[in-house]
């Protein structure tokens, strides 16, 4: 028998000063088996981080990504189906980049843990030719730290100021500090 997903719901209070965006989000997650504590919570990060300040051109949301390989973490689509942001989470091998890259109007990749300083080296001299990717690497330490917020049910506080974002839950608060590794 297969496992099912577990959902988390997640209200999420945005004051990002870099953007002026100053918006409260709710979001419903469905975490698959595989993922982790860290992985889900860099995906809120993610979302809280890149969240448009206007719907014209559709809403930043989460995908199935790992239930389905043709999707990213999460994606911003057109009404027509364009796809305008396509967001991966991790260390994504060079081709899925390029392939996103293809299809979207810009990618981004956001790498965390121990190895992804490895992983940047391995493909980095693979995507020099992209126009429209940003990939960032978050602190292992902090992206760690980050899981620790993890809850079935979270009411999260997330300040974005000079490129730092501070994640709490009213209890612990967590300093993110994302590192531009690539910017094209």
């Amino acid at each position: 028998m297969a496992l099912k997903a577990t959902i988390h719901k997640a209200n999420l209070q945005i004051a990002d000063m870099d953007r002026g965006l100053y918006v409260d989000h709710a979001v419903t997650v469905a975490r698959h088996p595989s993922e982790t504590d860290e992985r889900m919570m860099v995906r809120l990060l993610a979302l809280a981080l890149h969240l448009a300040a206007d719907d014209q051109r559709g809403q930043l949301e989460l995908a199935k990504s790992l239930s389905d390989s043709d999707e990213p973490d999460l994606w911003r689509r057109d009404l027509t189906g364009q796809i305008i942001h396509w967001i991966d989470i991790g260390q994504p091998d060079d081709r899925r980049i390029l392939k996103a890259c293809g299809r979207a109007e810009r990618v981004t990749v956001i790498a965390y843990s121990q190895g992804a300083s490895i992983w940047w080296k391995g493909v980095a001299g693979k995507l020099v030719r992209t126009r429209n990717l940003d990939v960032w690497q978050l602190p292992a330490a902090q992206s760690a730290e980050l899981a620790t917020l993890a809850q079935r049910g979270m009411s999260l506080q997330i300040t974005v100021q000079d490129g730092a974002a501070w994640v709490g839950d009213g209890q612990r608060s967590v300093e993110i500090n994302p590192e531009l590794l690539f910017k094209s």
